[in-house]
Order: structure tokens, then sequence, then C-alpha cells
């Protein structure tokens, strides 16, 4: 299901995903403002009432209602595109969950997986193939700060930000001298949608201090506009970041224990 403006073809073209609302959705207005045409995509049908706003800053979007766990859903968003070369890609769909691994459903940890990881590496190949080709592009991959830390009761999201994180060092070095950049972004605790749709309302991370998405947006578009390898976005969470460097990984995983454990809100 796709909602469409009629299109400025001059314009570049930036496709951004999990863009129905929190940092997707800064990012593709980050987009807008700076003079690209938009392709967004989410799996929520609040995706198309995204459009509509971001269409007011006079640009072309189009909306795609689609998941993004699918091979399927990735090409039928890669269809909408229309021909059209993709200069930005904002791969920023992802997928949390809380609660721990035993008491998880496997069909949720799936999901996890195949969003965070299967459905974003298809996407980066897909796009990536045809930048190199071209010999320009800009690629923003979202990772998180949480890829640092060992996230007990929240194990296979924490490992999967660490894969994409890793990942995406990788993919840069690959690229470097093809035209084509690889930037990724770490945020930390955003003020998004993400701890509801994760089960983590009860827990201390889940009830604590947030950053604005809207900020975290304009730190990792700005970050791949320079070309950057890659940006920690707010103090505090640089701070977690170097302080993870030189942590015990066992004394880590206990310190997120206290902020992700169900419950941990009432405690602390």
């Amino acid at each position: 299901m796709a909602s469409a403006s009629a299109p400025n073809s001059s314009q570049p073209l930036a496709l951004v995903t999990g863009a129905s609302s929190g940092i997707g959705f800064h990012l593709a207005r980050c987009c807008a403002e700076s003079g690209f045409d938009l392709l967004i995509a989410a799996d929520l049908p609040e995706v198309h009432q995204a459009a509509q706003e971001l269409s007011r800053l006079g640009t072309h979007v189009r909306s795609v209602q689609v998941n993004l766990d699918t091979r399927r859903g990735v090409d039928d968003l890669l269809a909408a595109a229309e021909g059209r070369p993709i200069e930005a890609l904002l791969a920023n769909a992802g997928q949390g969950l809380g609660q721990g691994f035993l008491d998880q459903d496997f069909d949720d940890v799936r999901k996890v997986i195949d969003t965070n990881i299967i459905g974003t590496l298809y996407l980066l190949q897909k796009v990536a193939r045809e930048m190199r080709t071209r010999g320009q592009g800009r690629i923003l991959i979202t990772g998180s700060i949480a890829g640092f830390l060992p996230g007990a009761f929240q194990a296979v999201y924490n490992g999967s930000k660490a894969f994409i994180d890793s990942f995406s060092w990788a993919l840069r070095n690959e690229l470097k001298d093809t035209g084509v950049s690889v930037t990724c972004l770490m945020p930390g605790p955003t003020d998004t949608n993400f701890f509801a749709r994760a089960g983590l309302l009860d827990t201390e991370i889940g009830q604590g201090k947030k950053d604005d998405p809207a900020d975290v947006a304009r730190t990792g578009f700005d970050a791949m506009m320079a070309g950057e390898g890659d940006v920690v976005a707010g103090l505090k969470n640089k701070l977690q970041v170097a302080m993870a460097g030189v942590t015990p990984s066992s004394v880590l995983a206990e310190q997120h224990r206290k902020m992700a454990e169900p419950g941990s809100a009432k405690h602390h």
C-alpha cells in the first residue's frame, strides 16, 4: 500500500525506513529540508500521515506500508522507487524486544533478527550495489550504543545492534574509494514509540530520561552528509560508550539488567 504526490525528478531521492515516527520521521524531515525527494517506509499505517506532513515542506513524498523483515517487503519497497536512483539510504527500521530471552516468544525473537539484521542487510546490498555502479551515494545505518553493552533482559536486540554497528564499519571499508559513504548513527535511549512496542515501559530504561529524536536525527543526518564513519548522539551516550570499552562485560551486563529487567522501574 503506497501513497504519493507528483515527483520532481530534478531532486535527488532519499529512502528512509522506519519513518512513521521518531528518529526515522525526523531523518526524513532533514532530507526534505535539504532538497531530497522522499520514499519513506514503515510497518504501520501512520507512515502515510507522516508523508502528508512531510509533503508540506514542498518536496515529493511517496509512502509505503510494508514489513521490512521479509525480502518480499524490501523488494516491494524498492519497486516503489520506480527506477529512480536512490542517492541516500537511511536504514533506520528496527525492532526492540524486552523480557528475559527464555521468556520471549521465538516468533518475536525471529522478527527482531529479521528486521534489524536480515531485512536491513538485504536492503543495503540491493541499494549499495547500484550506488557503487553509479559511483556515488550516501548511506546512514541506525545502530545503537546498545551494541556496546551485553543487554541482559534485552539480549537479542542488543546483540542485533552489535552486529549492525560492526557491519557498518566493514561495509564502509569495502566501499572506500567508490564514491559511496557509510555512516552509523548510534543513539542512546530516545523519546520514541520504541519502548512501548518493545514491552519496556515497566523498566527503569523505559521510564528514564531520553533524548529528543529530532536532535538525534539531525546529528545522524549531518554526519551522513559529511561522510563520517560513525556518530554517537549525546554527551552522556558518548561517555557510556567510552566506559564500555574499559568495563568488564559481566559488569556491563549487570548494569544493563538493572535498567531493563521487568519491574525495575519500581525498584530504582
